[in-house]
């Protein structure tokens, strides 16, 4: 008997603690964040679209520059995440940092120079796709799923 009184007090305990918590947690302020976000992507977004112009300007063919700006902005992603800038970045910008291609390159390097200690192989080869493996096998395989029922659309039913 005196263990559901028991378990009855610990409920109450746990309900009392929980909304505790709840009003003592700080409250996200949603509009900055997204205003943030905002801003920084789509300062990235023109900044990848400035280099674009440069490389035309010089004389590259603009389908040579469309190809090569993926390239530039994975390496200075790459690159401002290997000497720490990018996560400062990412502290004010949130969400804005993740959605560019920069992100991407973040998300690579991030966990390979976390467990660079550990080695190349079993540190930063090992660890290097823990969070961008996922978006990757998803990708590709979303892409040829997309494909197989385009694939189908065009040449099948038509």
């Amino acid at each position: 008997m005196s263990s559901k009184v028991e378990l009855k007090k610990e409920a109450k305990v746990k309900q009392k603690f929980q909304k505790l918590a709840f009003e003592a947690e700080p409250k996200p302020k949603l509009l900055r964040n997204c205003v943030n976000a905002f801003l920084i992507g789509g300062a990235i977004c023109v900044i990848g679209e400035i280099i674009m112009n440069i490389m035309i300007s010089y004389g590259v063919p603009k389908d040579d520059a469309k190809n090569f700006l993926p390239i530039i902005m994975v390496f200075l992603g790459a690159l401002l995440t290997g000497i720490g800038i990018y996560d400062k970045i990412a502290s004010v910008a949130g969400a804005g940092t993740v959605v560019p291609i920069t992100g991407f390159a973040n998300a690579i390097v991030s966990p390979a120079m976390e467990f660079k200690k550990e080695g190349f192989i079993f540190g930063v080869a090992a660890k290097m796709f823990t969070i961008a493996g996922p978006v990757l096998v998803y990708g590709i395989g979303t892409s040829i799923i997309i494909a197989i029922i385009y694939y189908i659309y065009g040449v099948i039913i038509k």
